[in-house]
This record gives C-alpha cells, structure tokens and sequence, in this order.
C-alpha cells in the first residue's frame, strides 16, 4: 500500500512538472525510505532542518525541493536507498542531501539542541528514526542564512517571523543573544543585526494574529 501510494506521488509530481514536496508527499517519502530499511533490517537515524523540519513540525505552507538532512552513521546505505527511490519515482538524485553540513552550529552534538520527531514506517517496524533541529537552532541557521537585501521578499524571512513567535521572542536583541548561543559573533554578518532589527519591527503588525502550530507531529 505505502509503495503504490509513493508510486501515486511520484506520477503526480511528474505530470504536474512539480519537483517539490509539500508535507503529505515528504512523510510518504520518509515513510518508503524506512520501509525499506527496516526490510533491510537496519534502523537508520537521520536529523532533518531548514524548510523540511519546519514543514514537518511548525505545519509551514511551504513546499520543499529537496530535504536538508544529516546522516552520518549510515551514510552510505541511506545515500544508497535514496538514490533507489530517485530512479524509481523519477525525483530529483539530490532530493535526500546533506549540504546543510556547512550551516551546523558546533553544537550540533548537544542532544538538547534536537528532538526525536517520527519513526517511519511506525514504531512497530522501526526503519527510519527522523529527529528535528529545535525551534531555537532552526532560527540560529536562518538568521546566519539570512541573505542580503530584499528581505521582506525573502521567504527565509518568514520562517524566521514563525519561528520567533514559536519560541516566544519579542524583539531583535533577545533573537541576537540566542543566535549567539550557536554562532560566535566572528561568524555572522553584519547584515544578521541589521536584518534582525526590521524583521521585529515589523513582526506585532505582521500576521501578529496568528499562532504557530504545535511543535511536533500531527
């Protein structure tokens, strides 16, 4: 059934000309990859971040062209099933990748910086365990992002408003201070201060009536 439906999607994304993953089809994704690890008879742990754990834990309407993830205890058996699954659903060879390394925080091996989000296919066929950056390091990686000019278009902008209000920051020092908690200040530019600044006087007027979801699986 997981299979056929994974097929379904992957028909779907090819007659649409759509590449992305919106919610729905990168939990089926996650889901067939441990599916076939499990039928592999390996339990694999991979971390997601960036736009993928937004969409999966804060219900972000974003769609996402590939997912950011690091998997370094098994490398090479995940890269192996990931490109399986490419070729067979037509998807992008790089829809599974671990470019983000380069925006890890020397943190990144604090366990309190993460959390365990899903295990796929189900906890009782144990393939694939998905953990998530927390609320606080996804926004310390988004404000290092954060590119220069034009932010109020950029939609790395929005994920930083929604995670600000996810952890309950009001105002541009406070959001500083915790990007400091991952990034020294010799690693940020200093367009973060000045990004930081407009993006929380803008933030109580800016969709101020929405609430963010609750973190964690639906």
């Amino acid at each position: 059934m997981l299979q056929a439906y994974a097929l379904w999607v992957a028909e779907e994304m090819t007659m649409s000309g759509d590449k992305n993953f919106d919610r729905e089809t990168l939990e089926y994704a996650l889901a067939e990859l441990g599916r076939r690890a499990f039928a592999a008879g390996r339990t694999v742990e991979i971390v997601i971040y960036g736009g993928s754990a937004l969409l999966l834990t804060l219900n972000r309407q974003i769609n996402t062209g590939d997912v950011d993830a690091v998997f370094e205890g098994n490398k090479d058996f995940v890269r192996s099933l990931a490109a399986e699954m490419a070729e067979e659903f037509k998807w992008d060879e790089n829809w599974l990748n671990d470019g983000v390394k380069g925006w890890l925080s020397n943190r990144d091996a604090d366990p309190d910086v993460k959390t365990l989000f899903k295990t796929y296919p189900s906890e009782d066929l144990p393939g694939l365990r998905v953990y998530t950056a927390k609320p606080e390091y996804l926004f310390a990686m988004k404000c290092r992002a954060m590119r220069v000019g034009g932010i109020e278009t950029n939609s790395d902008i929005d994920d930083i408003k929604l995670l600000a209000r996810a952890i309950g920051l009001n105002n541009s020092q406070d959001a500083l201070t915790l990007v400091e908690k991952f990034y020294p200040q010799n690693m940020l530019q200093p367009k973060t201060r000045l990004g930081l600044e407009e993006i929380f006087s803008n933030l109580d007027v800016d969709n101020g009536d929405q609430t963010p979801a609750p973190w964690g699986p639906s």
